[in-house]
């Protein structure tokens, strides 16, 4: 035995130097990257998506921030904003022009261009729509050699395994104004959510109508059908006509209004006007497509410049080139600024640059911010444009981080952007709401302020900097016309006061007088002696990050003795709760789809209401003299008349408080040095075509931030070497040595 384990003894420094060798040339061949080999070469833009993938990609349904990472690439309404400009230009997209309404009384007869809304019993929108403009590949307009519909009579069974529709015969066609009339129909739909079907139904003549009839006619289909089931028989909105919406030439789309509604022209440039070939529909209608989650809301059918790819539910979405996309030319003109930047050394060239765009989920944010500063990230969130401002306090708090960001080239600057966040109160609840009688109405109203009061948003600020804004004195923020933040007419008279001169949040106690007016001293209830208990809904899950937000509005409510039960659910189950007016008091942002007061007020407009009509009024506030005075703002014009009446219209929510204003966050987007052509803002959602991508710079940064740290494997290396030789020498002196303990010469 002696002899094997001295021959083991003297191999073992000998494998462990070839063991030794083995390992640090294995390491020599890998990387910390989370992408593929080669990733960093290619014309693929990374980034992330926070939690989830998007719950809805069809543009009838999308209305969420993170769905215009998808939607805005994919999809090509009328108009969209031209990317350089500030303030911010319509210009067209897959119209051939932006075209001026035409107004018409009650008679018929032709109004003057500036005609006041009260006049106007008809605006009509003629829209020239751009020749040659092709659909992308995709299996709905896939056709045999007898010119029919290759996939439109699948019976059941026959999709098979398929998960993609790339897993099929491909086929496109020309876009056709016929394209957006259906989408226009769709709104109709009783088949998914339509969260811009209220406002639209209001304006598009015959839409409102059209709803109840296709509710009718949705039944009929569906009868005798089992409903829980996924497939449901083709809803075809060709059979039956909208006098609002109509195509009287193959490439000319006219749109209907009632009355004057000068919003319009922007809900043109979003994805709810984007066409809808009728083929889709009939495409993913078909049995056993929606089990394989071959629906619009994961596999949306566009013009745009890209085309999904890949999609992996709350993994990862892929988009890649459009082949049948015509190619834009990048802008030429911008703000004075722009040429400097070099925003214009692309001018005239066809876009998009890159190749494509990886999204990939992050539940967490420290992985997500590693991936960032590591460069596996080329733009941390590419549709936030909030995420640069944590890079800036971090460099701000430290010298030393300040000169790693400088050396990896991170410059964000910070600026204003037009969206806000808040905290609001379902007005339908019988605590926190609206109240069933005046006396009641007065003392949920007076519950409401006093906690508007108490939630101290100068605070927040200062205890969480990466989050940081400027109070909100309204819900309008600077850079929207109307807004009044800044001036000594924007301040709520309800939270703030004037102290030596400077505007100042009004005192806890201030706010526990209230409280006790509305029968809650030290928040419990004078009648019964109970504590008050609210719930708070939060739109994501609680953790380790978002826990000190969500605790900060804990204490908050504990200021008036509130106890706040927390409900964070993700987004999807927060949507489905509010839907159903479940929530109580809920967090929530809102980013501008359009320049116009009327955005945000909208916000609040009765009809509107999330759980009564799936609107965007997810507070459920519904008060009259708002609705009439809304009624009227979105008739106007900007000038002194319409300021007039939003001026009333946020005294009324002042004083109402179905909100706590809350802040407007500074904006500063993450984006590496080797991104370029980059010009963040919330307004621009489509903005993956005109971005370039230098990956050789990304190349040589990843290599420079990520080089392998080789001195602990070769530490270790070195002390096991050290520990077999002492093992080894050990065991020859054992050799020998004699029965009696001497060594043997």
């Amino acid at each position: 035995m002696g002899g094997v384990f001295s021959a083991l003894g003297r191999a073992l420094p000998g494998r462990l130097v070839w063991v030794g060798a083995l390992a640090l040339v294995t390491l020599a061949g890998c990387d910390n990257s989370p992408w593929p080999k080669g990733a960093s070469e290619s014309q693929l833009i990374y980034s992330a998506m926070i939690e989830n993938t998007p719950r809805h990609l069809d543009p009838t349904a999308s209305y969420w921030s993170n769905d215009t990472l998808v939607t805005y690439q994919v999809y090509e309404p009328p108009y969209g904003y031209h990317y350089l400009k500030r303030p911010f230009e319509l210009v067209p997209k897959a119209a051939e022009k932006v075209v001026t309404p035409q107004y018409f009384d009650k008679n018929g007869n032709r109004l003057p261009d500036d005609a006041p809304g009260e006049q106007v019993a008809e605006s009509v929108y003629e829209v020239p729509i751009k020749r040659g403009i092709m659909f992308q590949p995709h299996p709905a307009f896939a056709k045999d050699e007898q010119g029919q519909y290759r996939y439109h009579h699948m019976k059941p069974g026959e999709v098979g395994e398929r998960r993609s529709p790339l897993e099929f015969e491909q086929g496109t066609r020309e876009l056709v104004a016929d394209d957006f009339v259906y989408a226009l129909k769709r709104h109709a739909t009783t088949r998914i959510t339509t969260p811009i079907f209220g406002i639209f139904s209001e304006y598009v003549i015959g839409l409102k109508e059209y709803g109840e009839m296709i509710k009718k006619e949705d039944a009929k289909l569906r009868q005798g059908t089992d409903p829980a089931s996924l497939d449901k028989p083709f809803l075809d909105f060709r059979k039956w006509p909208l006098a609002g919406a109509t195509a009287p030439e193959k490439h000319l789309l006219r749109i209907r209004l009632h009355g004057k509604y000068p919003q319009w022209k922007y809900w043109m440039q979003m994805t709810f006007m984007a066409p809808v070939p009728w083929e889709a529909d009939a495409f993913y209608a078909q049995p056993g497509m929606a089990a394989n989650s071959l629906t619009l809301d994961n596999w949306p059918v566009g013009t745009g410049p890209f085309m999904v790819a890949e999609f992996v539910k709350d993994r990862r979405i892929v988009m890649k080139r459009n082949p049948n996309y015509r190619g834009e030319p990048y802008p030429c003109e911008g703000m004075p600024e722009d040429k400097a930047k070099g925003l214009l050394e692309d001018c005239g060239k066809k876009t998009p640059f890159i190749d494509g765009i990886v999204a990939t989920v992050e539940r967490e944010a420290t992985p997500q911010k590693n991936k960032f500063r590591d460069g596996y990230y080329d733009m941390e969130v590419f549709e936030r444009t909030d995420t640069g401002i944590q890079y800036l306090v971090e460099a701000n708090d430290s010298d030393e981080v300040a000169e790693v960001y400088r050396k990896k080239g991170f410059t964000f600057p910070k600026y204003g952007d037009v969206n806000s966040y808040f905290i609001a109160f379902n007005m339908i609840d019988p605590v926190i709401g609206w109240g069933d009688n005046e006396a009641q109405r007065e003392r949920n109203r007076k519950l409401r302020q006093a906690i508007t009061i108490a939630i101290d948003w100068e605070e927040y600020s200062k205890v969480f900097p990466k989050k940081a804004g400027e109070t909100a004195m309204s819900l309008l923020p600077e850079g929207i016309p109307g807004s009044r933040e800044g001036t000594p007419e924007g301040v709520n008279p309800v939270t703030h006061k004037v102290v030596n001169g400077k505007y100042v949040r009004r005192s806890i106690e201030d706010a526990q007088k209230l409280m006790e007016e509305a029968g809650y001293p030290g928040g419990r209830d004078v009648k019964s002696g109970k504590p008050l208990v609210i719930n708070y809904d939060f739109y994501a899950p609680p953790t380790p990050e978002r826990k000190p937000e969500i605790d900060w509005v804990v204490k908050q409510f504990a200021k008036l003795g509130i106890q706040l039960e927390v409900r964070a659910t993700d987004n999807n189950q927060f949507q489905d709760k509010v839907r159903k007016g479940k929530h109580q008091v809920f967090w929530l942002g809102w980013n501008a789809d359009y320049p116009d007061a009327e955005n945000f007020l909208f916000l609040f407009y009765g009809p509107n209401s999330k759980s009564i009509s799936d609107g965007e009024n997810t507070a459920n506030y519904q008060n009259p003299e708002f609705d009439k005075l809304f009624t009227q703002l979105k008739m106007m014009d900007e000038g002194p008349a319409k300021q007039e009446i939003i001026d009333k219209m946020m005294e009324l929510l002042r004083r109402d408080a179905p909100l706590s204003f809350g802040f407007y966050p500074y904006a500063s987007a993450a984006v590496q040095k080797w991104v370029t052509n980059s010009k963040p803002a919330i307004l621009v959602r489509d903005h993956g075509r005109y971005l370039r991508l230098n990956s050789t710079e990304r190349t040589a940064s990843l290599a420079e931030w990520n080089r392998p740290v080789w001195w602990p494997l070769a530490l270790l290396v070195a002390v096991i070497a050290a520990g077999v030789m002492v093992a080894r020498n050990s065991l020859r002196r054992r050799e020998r040595m004699n029965a009696r303990g001497e060594i043997l010469v």
